[in-house]
């Protein structure tokens, strides 16, 4: 895998504060701090982001999503070798905000699978985590986030830690090899040391970064827990 774990993931999603010139400006204060913190940092942007943000940083960069189309008539969707082409090492699927049925994602997976791609599939609970690493065509990471702590000030390392405990041994009894992610509403070095403590490989972090007064001091508080 080429991807240093125990990981900080940064979802930009589609905020004011990480598109475009500030996409690019949010992705080198990142790419500073992991430097200053010696801290694994893979950056999620938007798939038009891909591009600019891979050039400007030697950070990795996943794709928000991608649809599982090869080339040709698929006008509107997101193609695998495009965003590989564009810079990205890898990509989430099933995102709570972007929500697909495991067939659509196995199919996407494979795509991705079969450009070397790097695979992160978000599960909403246990069941759907459990659900993903059975699958044939196996994603690297399984990020569980419950929906409704996503955004909110609550983390999941406080309101649900039995959520990331079970989710990363039912994950590990179905296929080892996969490694399990955690994310919603983790804002502080504390939430994710307890995080890797409960047995995840790293967070998935949005608003929390993105829309701080201050992301150089958001992504160093968060850096910190990694120590």
């Amino acid at each position: 895998m080429n991807l240093d774990l125990p990981v900080l993931f940064i979802n930009f999603k589609t905020y004011a504060e990480s598109t475009g010139k500030n996409a690019v400006v949010l992705a080198k204060t990142a790419e500073k701090i992991a430097a200053e913190e010696n801290a694994s940092i893979a950056l999620v942007v938007q798939a038009v982001d891909i591009l600019a943000v891979s050039k400007a940083v030697k950070l990795p960069v996943f794709a928000q999503h991608i649809d599982p189309v090869s080339f040709g008539s698929n006008t509107g969707h997101i193609l695998p070798e495009a965003v590989k082409e564009a810079g990205a090492v890898g990509t989430v699927l099933n995102h709570a905000e972007n929500k697909r049925d495991n067939a659509f994602i196995e199919k996407a997976i494979e795509r991705a699978k079969e450009l070397g791609l790097i695979v992160m599939v978000c599960a909403e609970d246990i069941e759907r985590a459990k659900q993903i690493a059975s699958f044939i065509q196996k994603p690297a990471l399984i990020a569980v986030e419950p929906p409704e702590l996503i955004g909110g000030n609550v983390s999941v390392s406080t309101a649900n830690p039995e959520l990331i405990t079970d989710s990363v041994k039912a994950v590990k009894e179905i296929m080892p090899e996969i490694e399990v992610i955690t994310g919603a509403g983790i804002k502080t070095g504390s939430d994710v040391k307890k995080a890797l403590e409960f047995g995840t490989k790293g967070v998935f972090v949005a608003s929390g970064i993105t829309r701080a007064s201050n992301q150089a001091a958001a992504i160093k508080e968060l850096a910190e827990g990694f120590k």
